[in-house]
């Protein structure tokens, strides 16, 4: 008789997985790749906290590079919570500011110039985030809606053109690139590898941008579902404040979930629909233990299908006419 669907389908034996990565990246970076240590770019979040964590179990702190790269609309817990996991790890670490650069590629100007196509008044005290409708109760259209806070606190949601949405959305792409940018400075001045910090869910379903957070050398979590990845860090002995710190974006200036964004569902029931999906638990069982109506698990699957298929091409590297042979 098979095993029931449940949320153990996500236990592991922590103490084994630690080390299971931990040896994986001393291979990858010292002999694969032959770099001495290893970059990571910490946000305060969970993902980076771990990879972070694990590279330093690996290699040692001595070999571990840390970098906070805030911008303008960067939330202050995430350069805090930086810091503490630094000062908790024991590694060096270094502020990049990007706010800057990102000002001399005309991020924020093109970000705004997008916005005032639909609120003419956007500008200097204004707020901003993307949001999908919820997926409760119907099949949604994928439509992303702008929502904008005046200085005096009004909030308003907008419907975005398409020019202008593909406009605020490749705008704000520079922040990513231009993080992944100062992380591979680092790891060329010190002979280091980039580690990437995306869990299975974000990996699965493209919530990346290519060559910017999508790029990196090793990505050690990428395997492990967001719920396991909470479950290692506190295996991991990670600050309180960062184990139950729930995820979000950090990339508007507005405050914004991962599941306002992007995501369907909260990771947990995130995370339980896609192994449901990668593994053929129907719908029904699904519902049982997420507690959601059969309709909305199989909604839910109908998105995860729909965003393999949309963001397909971020998993691809250069196309060539035809193959050459590796040095």
């Amino acid at each position: 008789m098979s095993t029931p669907f449940s949320n153990a389908a996500f236990d592991l034996d922590l103490a084994a997985e630690t080390e299971r990565i931990a040896s994986t990246i001393r291979t990858q970076v010292l002999e694969t790749l032959r770099r001495r240590g290893v970059v990571v770019g910490l946000s305060g979040g969970i993902d980076s906290s771990v990879v972070a964590a694990l590279a330093v179990r690996a290699l040692g702190p001595e070999k571990v590079f840390v970098l906070f790269m805030p911008d303008r609309h960067s939330s202050d817990d995430s350069l805090r919570l930086g810091r503490l996991l630094a000062d908790t790890l024991k590694v060096s670490s270094a502020i990049e500011d990007i706010s800057p650069v990102l000002e001399a590629t005309g991020c924020y100007t093109r970000q705004e110039e997008a916005i005032r196509s639909v609120v003419a008044e956007y500008g200097v005290g204004w707020k901003c985030k993307l949001v999908l409708p919820p997926l409760a109760d119907s099949d949604r259209l994928n439509v992303t809606r702008l929502v904008v806070e005046s200085p005096t606190g009004a909030v308003t949601q907008h419907r975005l053109p398409p020019a202008a949405y593909l406009q605020l959305v490749a705008a704000t792409n520079f922040k990513q690139r231009t993080r992944k940018t100062t992380e591979y400075y680092h790891a060329d001045r010190l002979h280091y590898a980039v580690a990437g910090t995306p869990n299975r869910l974000e990996y699965d379903q493209g919530f990346f941008v290519k060559q910017g957070d999508g790029a990196a050398d090793v990505k050690p979590i990428a395997h492990l579902y967001k719920t396991q990845v909470y479950a290692l860090a506190r295996h991991l002995g990670l600050p309180d404040e960062i184990c139950s710190r729930a995820p979000t974006t950090d990339t508007f200036s507005m405050a914004q979930t991962q599941d306002e964004f992007y995501f369907p569902l909260p990771y947990a029931a995130m995370d339980l629909c896609l192994y449901a999906r990668n593994n053929g638990v129907p719908a029904t069982e699904v519902a049982k233990v997420a507690g959601l109506e059969a309709g909305h698990v199989e909604r839910v699957f109908r998105d995860i299908d729909a965003k393999r298929r949309a963001t397909r091409y971020l998993h691809y590297g250069p196309l060539l006419v035809e193959p050459v042979a590796e040095v």
